[in-house]
């Protein structure tokens, strides 16, 4: 752990990350103390101003402070990635590690289920998906997190396969071990590196996707403040209104270019093939 402390620390791109989502993590924790206007309450006379001293990224259409709904919209986009990678891999790693270690008729069945998922685009099967279930914010990161168990389920597959052949299973099973004592004792904690990878890279995409999904109406509805409606109503003023747009969409880019560099930062620090900074 201290190994991997220290290398994380030396890139400092990911110290740049971790910063960012820092920065945003307190903005969605303290939303109610830190943004100055309610992000629901709008006032007419107030409507499309541009940034100023009293509305720092200006008003939208509705005349609600535009920054409000950025710091609240922050709270939405983290924790629907959030749940989007916490449902996806604890599916993916269930179906990987039973599809790996069991193999035959389960491992058949589980992949073919994998392969299905993995046949379609992940944006194009959560569009699908949310098509058949409604349009809403829950609905989209169910959605958003079926998309994501294909890739996690082949990973985690791989990665048990490989390390149920090696001795010291052999010799944990000779010594009385049952399934679930190996696969919790000794498989689990192989996977958990190459998974903390590509858990930091989803939580990026995810954020995208659901952003994505509610620009298009599929996701959270108005007057939510997510970043993907507020760049949904603010693209009917692109050319008069520039701000309602550029904010939340630099929002979207600092937080999926600090999950990308957090992500590169683990990768180097698990992978000695990658430490060529220390």
């Amino acid at each position: 752990m201290v190994e991997f402390y220290k290398s994380l620390k030396g890139y400092k791109p990911s110290l740049i990350g971790i910063g960012i989502l820092a920065i945003l993590a307190c903005f969605a924790i303290f939303a109610p103390f830190i943004a100055p206007y309610d992000p629901l309450k709008g006032h007419l006379s107030s409507r499309l101003e541009p940034p100023s001293a009293a509305h720092l990224f200006g008003t939208d259409a509705l005349g609600r402070d535009l920054l409000s709904r950025v710091i609240y919209g922050a709270r939405t986009s983290l924790r629907s990635g959030a749940l989007v990678v916490m449902f996806s891999s604890i599916v993916g790693v269930f179906l990987g590690v039973i599809s790996g270690y069991c193999g035959k008729l389960l491992d058949t069945l589980i992949m073919r289920f994998a392969d299905f998922l993995l046949s379609f685009p992940p944006f194009l099967l959560a569009m699908g998906i949310v098509a058949t279930l409604g349009p809403s914010l829950n609905n989209a990161i169910i959605a958003v997190a079926i998309s994501y168990i294909g890739p996690l389920v082949r990973l985690v597959r791989g990665i048990t396969v490989r390390i149920k052949e090696q001795e010291y299973i052999e010799a944990a099973r000779a010594a009385g071990g049952n399934n679930w004592r190996i696969i919790i004792h000794h498989i689990l904690p192989n996977i958990i590196s190459p998974l903390l990878v590509q858990i930091s890279l989803n939580f990026g995409t995810a954020i995208v996707d659901i952003a994505g999904l509610s620009f298009i109406g599929l996701g959270a509805q108005p007057p939510t403040p997510e970043w993907g409606t507020i760049l949904s109503r603010g693209r009917y003023y692109i050319r008069t209104a520039w701000w309602l747009t550029t904010f939340p969409g630099l929002a979207i880019v600092a937080t999926v270019l600090a999950w990308v560099f957090i992500g590169d930062g683990v990768r180097e620090a698990i992978d000695p093939r990658y430490r060529k900074f220390i």
